[in-house]
């Protein structure tokens, strides 16, 4: 019996298969973990800094193992007993790096040795979808390696190969948010034109999970995308029309290199120079999936693959629910998958402003709550309503809040959280204004009404501390 057979009409044993995540405090591994959890694995992760995993709340459910895939001796206690290994890491902030290559070829070497050294089943490692023929970006040539190494080891492995990555928090996302947001006319290398197979961060986990247990009777590689196939420039225009903005104007400079867009996109958004490189780069080439073999092993999600479109409204839905930090649920109810995570970096996610100001309320604490919704039900508060469709208090993330809604035509979204805080002697009110900007239009609002929001954050907040103390009494 060869090692694809376990894998092919054997039912699945009785125990709890064991997988190893590397990368779970990156942007995949940090959501496919929990999920592993919630389909029934026992799960381990391997992490250079365990102290980074301190803030999810499944840490508590999964084995964690220090270590990194350039030490071979963490890697074998890592990799010991696993059923499935997922390969998740990769250098791409260090692409500029003249190493970089190096050391993904050296750490795909140890994990194919140490691998089958230890007798694991499967890997599954996420690559990059890229041209069958023609020279390749540094990048995308160090991935192809490195899926070609885990191949040849002798081990099943499955190589997923995907292109632009629609969530909160990926690369590829955030660049295209964050262009789009600050650029009404942009000048662009060549490739924006190039075609590109988008796919939301949602479906790329469910052929992750699915991959652990999929049917096959060699190692290969396997295309994946979403439906939608479009021109970058395309997507970014998509993106405006969902999150509100003019269509972008977009001027092709057939001399800009990727290194200067790379310096560009460094300058005008918050994307590391060393990660925006790579992105670029891999952009010169169109990337399209050739098959969808994968259907054939791993069926698509109910329901079907998630639009590009659908993918930019669910990634910018925290707008619609006035929501600034993400809430880690407890370890069995995980995040939407478009959503961002508290692990993502610090240059993910939508731009927000905010205004918090405290004051002390001479009211019981107990009644200062349900003054608080009789203050909002009563509309007192001139341009600010309760908001009927979107979320309640426990959606806002605590039951001691009270949530209202600017009805000014504002370029972009405001909201007023109202939260009960301090001591039962000594019980507070915190006003806190919150505002997701639409483009530069809403970036210049916020600054140029700093005087006047001064002004009127203090009267509001007296306001309400007044109403709230009488209505108690």
């Amino acid at each position: 019996m060869t090692a694809f057979d376990a894998y092919s009409d054997t039912p699945a044993p009785e125990k709890s298969p064991r997988v190893l995540v590397t990368g779970a405090t990156g942007y995949l591994g940090g959501r496919l973990a929990p999920r592993l959890l919630e389909e029934g694995y026992t799960v381990r992760v391997l992490a250079r800094t365990p102290a980074k995993l301190d803030s999810v709340p499944w840490a508590a459910d999964v084995e964690i193992v220090r270590g990194d895939l350039s030490d071979r001796e963490s890697l074998k206690e890592a990799l010991s007993g696993v059923d499935v290994m997922y390969y998740l890491v990769h250098s791409m902030g260090t692409a500029g790096h003249s190493d970089f290559a190096d050391t993904e070829r050296d750490s795909a070497e140890n994990v194919a040795a140490v691998a089958a050294e230890c007798g694991v089943g499967r890997i599954v490692y996420l690559g990059g979808l890229h041209p069958p023929t023609g020279e390749l970006s540094p990048h995308l040539k160090s991935r192809a390696e490195v899926g070609r190494i885990l191949i040849d080891s002798g081990v099943p492995t499955i190589v997923l190969q995907a292109g632009v990555v629609i969530g909160s928090g990926s690369a590829s996302f955030e660049m295209i948010r964050h262009l789009t947001n600050r650029l009404p006319v942009m000048t662009t290398p060549r490739w924006v034109h190039n075609r590109i197979q988008p796919i939301a961060v949602r479906d790329v986990l469910h052929y992750l999970i699915g991959a652990a247990s999929a049917p096959i009777t060699e190692s290969r590689t396997f295309d994946i995308g979403g439906p939608d196939v479009m021109q970058y420039g395309e997507m970014m225009n998509i993106y405006a029309d969902v999150a509100g903005l003019r269509q972008r104007r977009i001027i092709v400079l057939p001399v800009l290199t990727p290194r200067l867009a790379g310096h560009w996109i460094g300058l005008v958004t918050p994307i590391p120079r060393g990660l925006a490189m790579p992105l670029i780069e891999s952009l010169q080439y169109d990337a399209v999936g050739h098959e969808m073999d994968i259907d054939a092993v791993v069926p698509r999600p109910d329901g079907g693959l998630t639009g590009y479109r659908d993918s930019v409204r669910l990634a910018l839905r925290k707008i619609d629910d006035g929501e600034v930090e993400t809430r880690w649920t407890d370890a069995t109810g995980t995040a939407a998958p478009s959503d961002p995570l508290p692990s993502d970096p610090a240059w993910a996610g939508e731009v927000v402003y905010t205004d918090t100001r405290v004051a002390r309320s001479a009211a019981k604490s107990t009644a200062i709550r349900p003054a608080l919704e009789r203050l909002a039900d009563a509309d007192v508060l001139t341009g600010w309503h309760r908001d009927v469709t979107g979320p309640d208090a426990s959606a806002s993330g605590t039951e001691h809040t009270t949530r209202l809604k600017s009805s000014t035509r504002l370029p972009g979204e405001a909201w007023l959280d109202l939260t009960v805080g301090g001591t039962a002697k000594q019980p507070t009110i915190e006003q806190r204004l919150v505002f997701f900007p639409r483009g530069l239009a809403g970036r210049a609002v916020w600054y140029a009404s700093l005087p006047a929001r001064l002004v009127m954050a203090r009267r509001m907040l007296r306001t309400v501390v007044q109403r709230v103390d009488a209505d108690a009494a």
